[in-house]
């Protein structure tokens, strides 16, 4: 949970807006890929632990939703990487993915804490013998303490993801996409034009201006990216 938590609000940290955004992506995608080894880890800790003690497998819903978090979870990792790391992805393929990458990466968050509650209580109620569970005994107090604590800091995190404020602010000097053979603007030299050059030339500015706004956009929705 503390990793994946990490890896959420890597770009919600002031001090790490003077960082590259390059270099954020990949901190998130790294700190979302030993996320998912120490998930698979778990589970197969887990597997090997119930065959040994013959204990039933995926027969509660703490295991069901914890396997439906790993796989959706695995998911979103390989999507991320194929669209939002690696330059090969179009530009309208991210913009029109990036929402839903947030939002699923939100989602999976709070089904991971949802997971751990379900878990922890599970525990509790198959090793408390004597006292019983329901008696509250220090060991559940403890343990109810520690899930509270944990819905806290989720709540934390999922406030921290949502809220404007916290977001990266757009990079000073983002690139335009220009028409090929177009030219800066406010370098083209002095002449004498004919009425056709300057709507031509309106029009190449038209272009130069819609393709900023897309690009600008593009880099505001990937600063919301949380793996």
């Amino acid at each position: 949970v503390s990793v994946l938590s990490s890896a959420i609000i890597v770009y919600r940290l002031p001090w790490t807006w003077k960082c590259s955004k390059l270099l954020m992506k990949f901190i998130h995608a790294g700190l979302n890929t030993i996320a998912m080894i120490l998930a698979i880890v778990s589970m197969v800790a887990v597997f090997e632990y119930h065959n040994a003690r013959n204990i039933p497998n995926m027969y509660s819903l703490h295991s069901w939703i914890g396997l439906t978090a790993v796989i959706f979870y695995s998911l979103q990792l390989f999507l991320g990487f194929a669209v939002f790391l690696l330059p090969f992805a179009p530009v309208p393929l991210r913009a029109a993915l990036m929402p839903i990458h947030v939002y699923s990466g939100l989602t999976i968050f709070a089904t991971v804490i949802a997971t751990a509650l379900m878990g922890i209580t599970e525990k509790l109620i198959f090793s408390l013998k004597n006292p019983a569970y329901s008696a509250s005994p220090p060991e559940a107090t403890f343990v109810n303490c520690l899930g509270l604590l944990l819905v806290i800091f989720g709540a934390l995190i999922l406030w921290m993801a949502s809220r404007p404020h916290w977001k990266r602010p757009p990079e000073e000097n983002a690139k335009v996409l220009r028409p090929v053979g177009g030219t800066p603007e406010g370098t083209e030299a002095e002449s004498t034009m004919t009425d056709g050059s300057n709507a031509d030339k309106s029009d190449l500015r038209i272009s130069s201006e819609a393709a900023r706004k897309q690009n600008l956009k593009l880099d505001e929705a990937g600063q919301r990216s949380t793996m």
